[in-house]
């Protein structure tokens, strides 16, 4: 009988950077290496979306469809996949039905083929819409559940969630795992009853990071259990908050009744690229390599740097543990959501307020209005009085409808937002980024034709301090001789080798 053959995502492109240096990678450090990815066999290429998208426009200056496209271009024979926050897409609050609509089209326009739909809450009502608008287009439309541990949260739970995602239409369901919680059994327990209970043919991707150091014995479990498709990082792009070695899968199924088929000739020059091009982005790398107390906190590996980073500016990087601590509190009194962007971000930065100002003393408007449903719905209850101080803070009432529908139609208002800002293309691409980053893509539009901004360490940087590595690094073998000269008379000193 032949080996299964389990697809894998490659992620180097897009959440592997994204988890391990803040989504900081420029497309020159790319580009000359996509030839041999679109290569090696891959089901897909996590290439776009999630934090990319905000990266491009903040601090590279690219432009976040130029890169989409010239992706396209590159690897003509991949599945080209991205992260899209379903009602959020790639922003930070809900959108407009018809600007989720346009922003999917002119995704699948410029090139783009899977669609991972998620929700930070998990909320199905903030996932339909953007679905539909997948299958639209033709895209693959792939619901995803996002994996988090509660006394509420079950296995049985997750299965039912599954179903939903198929009776909106999905392709396939990923199982995604943000923060490196799900171990080896419940990956199991969840893929072997999504298959038992909606048929065998049911696609299931699952996403692991691999902070905390179980997660390659789950992709192992999960494959046993009937997973289709699993997601890794090339190896030197891999690990501590980001995902585990694609190559080390490949080894740990030889001898087993699975094989991926990547050809693994084309992997170690992938390897061997990003290995020369990780040193580059050193200042943003996150100091984490293995933390268990993810198991308490449930930071997603893509928050951890950008946390750290948070704290280092306000001058109390040394509180990242008391940080950590309390992380936990703000989610059970949210509800206990899933940690993943949005929810990432709004649960962290109100600890990290908790921490420096007194609990609750500040409510940021995110917080407040994930308290009051703006996000959606959360699986647990959420706390009374923060409720009351968030009506408070915002004077706004508490919801129980999905949130975009109480969004009043906005396109024809962001064509004509976009429209007056210098540097404006006139394209609908450039109507969406405006409309996702108001505040930061006016400045972009009128950078854009400078090209990109030079990130991390040059070239002349790395040879130096490579240089200085290696000369460090010899031994001293043979005696030295030096001329020592003290009050106008010389004398010759012989060193001899320790």
């Amino acid at each position: 009988m032949s080996p299964r053959t389990i697809g894998v995502t490659e992620v180097a492109l897009r959440d592997a950077h994204q988890s391990l240096f803040a989504t900081r990678m420029a497309m020159e450090d790319m580009v000359g290496i996509c030839e041999d990815i679109d290569k090696a066999g891959f089901w897909s290429v996590e290439c776009w979306g999630g934090a990319t998208f905000d990266a491009c426009i903040r601090f590279l200056n690219e432009d976040p469809w130029k890169r989409l496209r010239t992706f396209r271009e590159l690897m003509p024979n991949s599945r080209l996949q991205m992260l899209l926050r379903g009602q959020n897409l790639l922003g930070y609050r809900h959108y407009e039905d018809m600007v989720v609509d346009k922003f999917v089209e002119k995704s699948k326009e410029n090139g783009m083929d899977v669609f991972r739909v998620f929700d930070a809450l998990n909320d199905p009502r903030n996932l339909e819409h953007a679905m539909a608008a997948v299958k639209k287009v033709g895209g693959h439309a792939q619901g995803t559940i996002c994996y988090t541990t509660s006394p509420l949260h079950t296995v049985e739970g997750y299965i039912e969630q599954a179903g939903r995602l198929l009776d909106m239409g999905a392709d396939s369901i990923a199982l995604k795992d943000m923060a490196a919680l799900l171990k080896p059994q419940p990956a199991y327990d969840i893929v072997k009853g999504i298959k038992d209970k909606y048929g065998q043919d049911t696609q299931i991707n699952v996403h692991c990071h691999s902070t905390t150091g179980v997660t390659l014995v789950t992709l192992m479990k999960a494959i046993e259990a009937g997973a289709d498709v699993v997601d890794t990082a090339i190896s030197s792009m891999s690990l501590g908050p980001g995902h585990n070695p694609t190559e080390s899968l490949v080894e740990m199924l030889e001898g087993t009744g699975y094989t991926t088929d990547l050809d693994m000739d084309r992997l170690i020059t992938i390897r061997d690229h990003f290995k020369q091009v990780r040193p580059k982005y050193a200042e943003f790398e996150s100091s984490t390599l293995v933390d268990t107390n993810i198991f308490l906190s449930q930071i997603p590996g893509g928050m951890l740097s950008n946390m750290e980073s948070q704290l280092k500016a306000q001058g109390a990087g040394d509180r990242i543990d008391e940080v950590m601590r309390e992380v936990p509190v703000v989610r059970k009194d949210a509800g206990y959501p899933p940690l993943v962007t949005p929810s990432s971000q709004i649960v962290g930065t109100q600890a990290v307020f908790n921490v420096l100002m007194g609990r609750y003393k500040v409510l940021t408007a995110e917080f407040a209005d994930l308290m009051l449903g703006y996000y959606g719905e959360c699986i647990g209850e959420r706390n009374e009085e923060l409720i009351e101080q968030a009506k408070a803070q915002t004077k706004k009432e508490p919801i129980s409808v999905r949130p975009a529908d109480l969004l009043e139609p906005e396109w024809d208002h962001l064509v004509e937002q976009a429209q007056a800002l210098e540097g404006f293309n006139g394209t609908d691409e450039d109507v969406l980024t405006n409309a996702l980053f108001p505040s930061v893509a006016p400045g972009f539009f009128q950078t854009r034709d400078e090209g990109p901004k030079s990130v991390g360490k040059t070239a002349e940087q790395l040879a130096a301090e490579k240089s200085a590595a290696d000369s460090s690094s010899k031994a001293v073998r043979e005696p030295i001789t030096y001329k020592v000269t003290v009050g106008g008379r010389s004398q010759q000193v012989k060193v001899e080798p320790a």
